[in-house]
């Protein structure tokens, strides 16, 4: 129920007008990101014109077997939330970038840079990418061992 109490509360506050304005500033955000990435990263839809609120990458040409998770563990060392990776499933190693309405031109900017950055380092096969993050107060999971043995009740 809280859920449906802060969307209602979201909308409310603000109105038609601001709801529209959200919404084209959240639209916005996400072209600016696809049009300023899609040199360095393979935006397969980008060809079709404008995104909605969401850019979509893929992990083509990232070399010495770097992958979409190793960018995404890349941009939490550089201080950010990491995409939603590996969704679509129509996009190999897909990156989805959802930049709200909220961010300023200033925050989007210093997030490519950011994002570049990484992306430059997958590119030309950085190694150190697949031990990444470094800097988090928690590194990489064991995935593998995580699936294969899970530990589902709480042991305190």
């Amino acid at each position: 129920m809280g859920m449906f109490t802060r969307a209602l509360t979201y909308m409310l506050s603000h109105g038609a007008d601001g709801l529209k304005q959200v919404a084209e500033d959240a639209v916005l955000n996400a072209n600016y990101i696809l049009r300023a990435m899609e040199d360095i990263l393979h935006a397969p839809f980008a060809a079709s014109g404008p995104c909605m609120h969401e850019a979509l990458f893929g992990d083509k040409d990232f070399g010495g077997g770097l992958s979409t998770l190793d960018v995404a563990k890349g941009l939490i060392d550089e201080g950010y939330h990491p995409m939603t990776v590996y969704f679509p499933l129509v996009v190999h190693g897909a990156m989805l970038v959802e930049p709200t309405e909220t961010e300023s031109k200033a925050a989007i900017d210093q997030f490519i840079t950011a994002f570049r950055a990484v992306v430059e380092r997958a590119l030309a096969g950085d190694e150190a990418l697949k031990q990444a993050p470094y800097y988090a107060p928690r590194r990489r999971l064991d995935e593998t061992g995580a699936a294969r043995k899970p530990k589902l009740a709480y042991e305190g």
